[in-house]
């Protein structure tokens, strides 16, 4: 994924040190069982989303779909989904892209409280969820110009082997709390000369004001 674009002014945050569980796998024998090179390869965290339950994706049957085929919702409906996930690590070292960074200005979070990348006018800054068979609570904290124009959720990890762990998954979530509008386009503003930012920004304009109890709601989620 191509992360944010890079914020001005902004840097000297020291990178994680790049996990040892990739050359752990690697320099494994050849006799290690399947299943011990998977725990290897995803780290500590052990914990996969659980498969959505059918009537959620019945429900998402008969809803427009976007490039992946996969259900669009309208903004600030639907606290439960069906989306499709992916993975994402600073650990890529992308060009342009600020080290561990989000595009909100602070630092991707993998704890309790973890990081995740939206399409800002799908998920508003600060929007919080839950995905289902997990115990943690995202928030979406940053974007990436893939991930624009499409309903996908890009789940932060702070080393490659955890995020190619992940791949792709489709999964049910649960959104908490509903993010800000208003916060995005703010920041969205003074980035619209590139070309997903500006697409964010035109999105969030369309529904800004559409629910008044998500934006105002947006402080306790800004507060993670």
């Amino acid at each position: 994924m191509l992360k944010h674009t890079i914020l001005l002014g902004l840097g000297g945050l020291s990178l994680f040190a790049l996990s040892s569980c990739s050359s752990s796998l690697s320099s494994a024998p050849s006799t290690l069982s399947k299943s011990r090179a998977e725990a290897i390869a995803r780290g500590s965290d052990s914990s996969l989303p659980q498969a959505p339950s059918s009537s959620v994706v019945h429900r998402a049957a008969s809803l427009p779909k976007d490039k992946h085929g996969m259900p669009s919702y309208r903004p600030m409906t639907d606290r439960t989904r069906y989306v499709r996930t992916t993975a994402y690590s600073h650990m890529e070292m992308e060009p342009g892209a600020p080290g561990r960074m989000n595009a909100a200005g602070g630092i991707l979070k993998y704890g309790t409280v973890r990081s995740a990348a939206a399409d800002w006018s799908v998920y508003p800054l600060g929007t919080t969820f839950r995905i289902k068979g997990q115990p943690y609570t995202y928030v979406v904290d940053d974007y990436g110009s893939a991930l624009v124009g499409t309903n996908t959720i890009d789940i932060f990890k702070p080393s490659l082997s955890s995020m190619r762990y992940w791949g792709t998954r489709k999964a049910e979530i649960t959104v908490i709390q509903w993010g800000s509008f208003e916060r995005s386009l703010r920041l969205l503003k003074g980035r619209t000369k590139y070309p997903h930012c500006r697409q964010m920004y035109l999105g969030c304009l369309r529904h800004h004001g559409s629910n008044v109890a998500g934006t105002r709601g947006a402080g306790n989620a800004n507060s993670l």
